[in-house]
């Protein structure tokens, strides 16, 4: 009897060779353990860190380490209106290893300027690193800001080389970037009312200075992409930002969703107010395939954090596959 090899299972397959690109049809393996990935070692560790130029976060839990890369050098305003660099425009890159430990993937979200987008894509492919997307995450914002997310196999340390080789001409290398103004005036939690917020979101946010954040993991799947599973800290997360004051909030965001979801998750934005900015991909090869929606809203800030759980509440109750009979 023939074996029937469709896409799907030729990309999971095609991950568990590591470091090879999306090419290629290997012997079909097992699918691991949710949570099994290796730890990043100390010495892994301090190698990106030597190689980015700056100090970074590890979460044990995920066997992730990131580096955060804020366009501090950016004034953007929303609506005509200022809004922190901790709004939305802070890129990051996070790596962490394969399930089976013998290589590791690099993910990063990059903030941009329009006229930034293609000299990093040539010295991103220079450096042996992929596109997955480029799209807008906002409405309304000035200057316009496009996001790129790269992705690349490699170890840990190479990986890091890598990418700070990639970005070492564009204002995202932190060499090149000044350093956040020192906080003025009052944080999130004197201008937002955060026990509102989190009974509404049914979250804890974290205070980054004027500003108040939910991220939400999809801790209902497991999302594989090139041997690594996919986690909060490496991208898959849905979140919601808020600026401005309980009055007078904005608010934006991502969503995580599988294809089943999308529609009823646009269907709640909008039944709560909430304009849909974009609906794309972010990753390559990740089975199943996850589609990002991003928001955007000005309000009341309760009422704001009503529409982002609305959306919330969707996930995970559509199924996993989409199904052209029912709506």
């Amino acid at each position: 009897m023939k074996n029937n090899i469709n896409r799907r299972q030729a990309l999971r397959a095609t991950a568990l060779l590591g470091t090879l690109p999306l090419i290629g049809l290997p012997d079909l393996q097992a699918a691991p353990q949710k949570g099994k990935t290796p730890s990043l070692s100390a010495a892994e560790i301090a190698a990106i860190e030597a190689a980015m130029g700056k100090k970074g976060t590890y979460k044990e839990a995920e066997a992730t380490h990131t580096t955060p890369l804020p366009r501090n050098d950016l004034k953007i305003t929303v609506q005509g209106e200022p809004v922190p660099i901790s709004f939305g425009f802070g890129g990051w890159a996070a790596i962490k290893k394969t399930v089976d430990g013998k290589t590791a993937m690099l993910m990063s979200d990059t903030v941009l300027l329009q006229e930034e987008v293609n000299p990093l894509i040539s010295a991103a492919h220079a450096n042996g690193l992929e596109v997955s997307a480029v799209h807008n995450h906002f409405f309304y914002e000035e200057p316009r800001i496009f996001y790129m997310h790269l992705h690349g196999m490699g170890s840990p340390a190479d990986l890091a080389m890598r990418f700070a080789a990639a970005i070492r001409q564009s204002k995202l290398s932190p060499a090149n970037q000044p350093k956040a103004a020192a906080a003025a005036g009052p944080t999130a939690k004197e201008k937002f009312d955060i026990p509102a917020l989190d009974a509404a979101v049914k979250h804890t946010g974290t205070v980054n200075g004027p500003t108040y954040k939910y991220t939400v993991g999809r801790d209902d799947l497991t999302i594989m992409a090139m041997g690594t599973e996919m986690t909060l800290s490496i991208g898959l997360n849905s979140w919601a930002s808020f600026a401005g004051d309980r009055d007078n909030a904005h608010i934006a965001g991502d969503i995580a969703m599988l294809q089943p979801e999308v529609n009823p998750v646009i269907a709640a934005l909008r039944r709560n107010g909430l304009e849909v900015v974009a609906v794309h991909n972010h990753m390559l090869g990740d089975d199943p395939h996850m589609i990002f929606l991003h928001y955007y809203g000005q309000g009341e800030a309760t009422e704001l954090a009503k529409g982002f759980r609305a959306a919330l509440d969707e996930l995970g109750k559509h199924g996993k596959t989409m199904n052209h009979t029912k709506h």
